[in-house]
């Protein structure tokens, strides 16, 4: 393919813009190429600026469940932007919305708006803070909660230990309140309460794993952190910004039929638009301004756009929940047709799968964890990703990225990238 075009741009990009791009996962330096720069795309396609069009299993990172440019999301878009999308005030929308959030997801009465993901885990975990009066957060290892500085953290060396910063710029100071523990790993989160409980404001944890490849978490391993927080009345935070309205209409509390006391979403509930919200049991929210004494705030939150994007989107999955079947269907039939294929060629890479989320890790399973994912053939991973592209299937330019299937990829979509899975695979044999 050729991508001359896309590679001129990338020249342009990098004299303005740090590495040429907006987010750092839109680079495609760790597989040793310039960055693809999008032109247009509809329902499971996305052309480039050269031309090329590839099947597209990136979905912007996640909310696009309906696929691509879809009409019955956007219809009457217009009108909205005419009205205007930034007022300063509360708008009605803004009450939709939250009504929806809290009517789908069981376990929260009221929910915050705001601007990302980041923002949204930020908040949440100020929160909690000041609803429960103390410092320290528990994360896992290979779970990414968005870049604020206390959230930048992995585990040092030891079973129990204090987070180091995963970035320059992150004081020590501020992560010394951040404990880290292993991703589905029972007794060490055991351990780490034993030592530091009475001390521990909130776990917050990705239910399912998206940021290391896909890791689900194990039934058991959430249930547990139901107990122990309830044990230490610490706030267990379930970050939904992936899984929100991907996993099922009711999000994990319907996957894993588990309560947390707040949750974060992002991406689906904005519809690709920049969007993220925080809600929890109403105990909890009432500590937030202008209601209580911890403050969080946004200029653009809840703006009217989003807010009417993200609405069509919940209102779509809500009234035919056979989408979720079907992606369930879609993300099974994807699933075994790559084992087969590794069956065949007598590799022993390992497909971890959570509904309409998969992943293929260049590893022998199984992968339960960060420690595991990092075992994976990286260099493998990077030449399997070009060999994948030039047969026009886009998948995310890292081995520790999930792909996203939607509503809009159709069975021949899925036995095309089949097919041009056992051909890469195969080329690299």
């Amino acid at each position: 393919m050729n991508h001359k075009k896309s590679e001129e741009l990338y020249k342009e990009a990098v004299k303005y813009i740090p590495g040429g791009v907006n987010s750092p996962v839109r680079s495609f330096n760790s597989v040793g190429i310039s960055p693809i720069f999008a032109k247009k795309a509809h329902g499971s396609k996305i052309t480039d600026v050269d031309g090329n069009e590839y099947i597209d299993y990136i979905c912007s990172w996640g909310p696009l469940m309906l696929g691509h440019s879809n009409e019955e999301i956007s219809k009457g878009m217009e009108e909205v932007v005419s009205n205007g999308i930034s007022f300063g005030l509360a708008t009605e929308i803004e009450v939709e919305m939250a009504k929806m959030i809290v009517e789908a997801y069981p376990a929260i009465d009221q929910v915050r708006m705001v601007n990302s993901g980041t923002e949204a885990t930020m908040s949440a975990l100020r929160v909690a803070r000041g609803y429960t009066g103390r410092n320290k957060i528990l994360k896992f290892e290979g779970c990414y909660h968005g870049h604020s500085d206390g959230l930048l953290v992995k585990s040092g060396s030891g079973t129990i230990t204090f987070g180091v910063p995963t970035s320059p710029g992150v004081p020590t100071d501020i992560v010394k309140n951040t404990l880290v523990c292993r991703y589905n790993d029972i007794e060490d989160v055991k351990r780490t309460f034993e030592e530091h409980g009475q001390d521990i404001a909130a776990v917050i944890v990705e239910t399912v794993g998206g940021n290391m490849g896909l890791v689900p978490g194990k039934k058991e391993f959430i249930e547990f952190l139901r107990q122990v927080c309830d044990e230490y009345k610490t706030v267990l935070i379930f970050d939904e910004v992936i899984t929100g309205f991907r996993l099922a209409y009711d999000s994990s509390i319907g996957y894993f039929g588990i309560k947390p006391d707040m949750v974060c979403f992002g991406k689906i509930i904005g519809s690709g638009m920049p969007v993220g919200a925080y809600g929890g049991k109403k105990e909890i929210m009432q500590v937030v301004s202008p209601v209580g004494p911890v403050y969080q705030a946004g200029t653009l939150s809840g703006n009217p756009l989003a807010m009417y994007l993200g609405k069509r989107n919940l209102e779509v999955l809500r009234d035919n929940p056979q989408i979720y079947k079907e992606l369930d269907r879609k993300g099974a039939m994807l699933e075994e047709g790559i084992k087969n294929n590794l069956k065949e060629l007598g590799l022993n890479y390992t497909v971890n799968r959570a509904g309409s989320l998969v992943c293929l890790f260049f590893t022998e399973g199984p992968v339960q964890n960060y420690d595991d994912a990092i075992k994976c053939d990286i260099e493998k991973y990077n030449l399997y990703f070009k060999e994948m592209l030039e047969r026009g299937v886009l998948i995310g330019p890292s081995q520790f990225e999930a792909m996203f299937l939607s509503n809009a990829h159709s069975d021949e979509d899925i036995e095309f990238t089949i097919k041009a899975n056992y051909e890469a695979l195969k080329n690299l044999l």
